[in-house]
């Protein structure tokens, strides 16, 4: 008899279905890296122009595909693309990362702030969905995906990256009301941004809470994880996005699992300080996995990394429900052929009695 056609394995899994292997893929997954994108980040001659030009967009976005056998392609695009639609004028500095030339210091600020439209400030990066998905041509799924409201808030407020982002916190503190307003409002224009992506072609959407976890937990329900459940409700109600697969991410809240898990996302994303094992109890059955090798082992020998690889799906154990990805994102100092390495390991090791294709 022959094998049944299946729909990705990246897609199955994180609607806890049965897949012949685990499906991986690897956040910031084109980067920097890889000599192929540094040459095409030569070529447009910024990092917000290579963002901004679909057709660039669109090539480093499929560059990795091209070197590993990966399960799904993310969207090339940046966290900070909201806020600068917002007008906050975002731009890169060498060596010092993202700065805004109009940061919120203001309640006055805030409250002028309004939601973009996605297909008008924000059309380059729907454009860079539609090209994405055409090139693809149903390789492998496309994922499409936004900062949260809490972390765009924090670099919106201090205006660049921070170590702590005392500012933000500070506003929480001060007056919380001001930036309850700031994050409704950014969870608004999430929802609108993903919606768009999704239908421009994105198959799956994401969610990078990347600050959440420098939260105290009190304030961290109150000001990431209330937005993350607004967006994840909205996504869900809405016919043309309750299908599509929606994971958080929420770095460093591993003590929060059980609340996002409630939101309504399909998959939670976890970094490397937890054991699989944990947070698959703890959540049960709500929702899919995606994670959770420590960034750091690509920088490991060969056999090293096939082992940790071995270790984290072992961690997570029998039954669908896992992605395998990285606790955080790709460095650049890493060894292409160490991507390779995991990646080949991960189909290896993390093939499944309980396959779809029956013969």
């Amino acid at each position: 008899m022959e094998s049944v056609v299946t729909e990705h394995r990246f897609l199955r899994a994180l609607r806890r279905e049965p897949v012949d292997t685990t499906p991986v893929w690897i956040m910031r997954q084109a980067g920097r890296y890889l000599p192929e994108y540094r040459a095409t980040r030569e070529r447009a001659g910024s990092f917000l122009a290579l963002a901004k030009t679909p057709e660039l967009a669109c090539e480093v976005t499929l560059q990795p595909l091209a070197r590993f056998d990966l399960d799904a392609a993310i969207l090339f695009s940046d966290i900070l693309t909201v806020p600068d639609a917002m007008g906050l004028g975002l731009h890169f500095v060498e060596g010092e990362g993202p700065k805004f030339a109009h940061p919120l210091r203001s309640r006055e600020a805030i409250l002028h702030l309004g939601v973009p439209d996605p297909e008008t400030s924000l059309r380059y990066v729907t454009d860079a969905v539609r090209l994405i998905r055409r090139e693809l041509a149903d390789r492998v799924p496309l994922i499409g995906f936004s900062g949260s409201p809490w972390t765009l808030a924090c670099y919106m407020i201090e205006g660049e990256g921070s170590s702590s982002f005392s500012r933000a916190k500070a506003l929480a503190w001060d007056d919380p009301s001001t930036l309850h307003h700031l994050l409704d409002i950014n969870a608004r224009a999430v929802v609108a941004y993903l919606s768009a992506q999704a239908a421009a072609g994105a198959q799956a959407l994401m969610v990078f809470d990347t600050w959440g976890g420098m939260l105290a937990a009190e304030q961290f329900v109150e000001f990431s994880q209330r937005y993350l459940g607004m967006v994840a409700q909205a996504l869900k109600s809405n016919a043309a996005t309750r299908d599509i697969p929606l994971i958080l991410f929420s770095k460093g809240a591993n003590g929060h699992l059980e609340g996002l898990a409630d939101s309504g996302c399909d998959a939670l994303g976890v970094d490397w300080t937890i054991r699989l094992s944990e947070a698959r109890a703890r959540v049960g059955h709500r929702v899919a996995l995606q994670g959770n090798l420590d960034p750091a082992t690509l920088a490991a020998r060969p056999e090293a990394i096939r082992e940790a690889v071995r270790q984290t799906l072992a961690s997570f154990g029998d039954g669908p429900g896992h992605v395998f990805n990285l606790g955080h994102g790709i460095t650049p100092d890493i060894d292409p052929a160490h991507v390779s390495v995991l990646v080949d390991a991960v189909h290896e090791f993390g093939q499944r009695k309980d396959s779809v294709d029956q013969t």
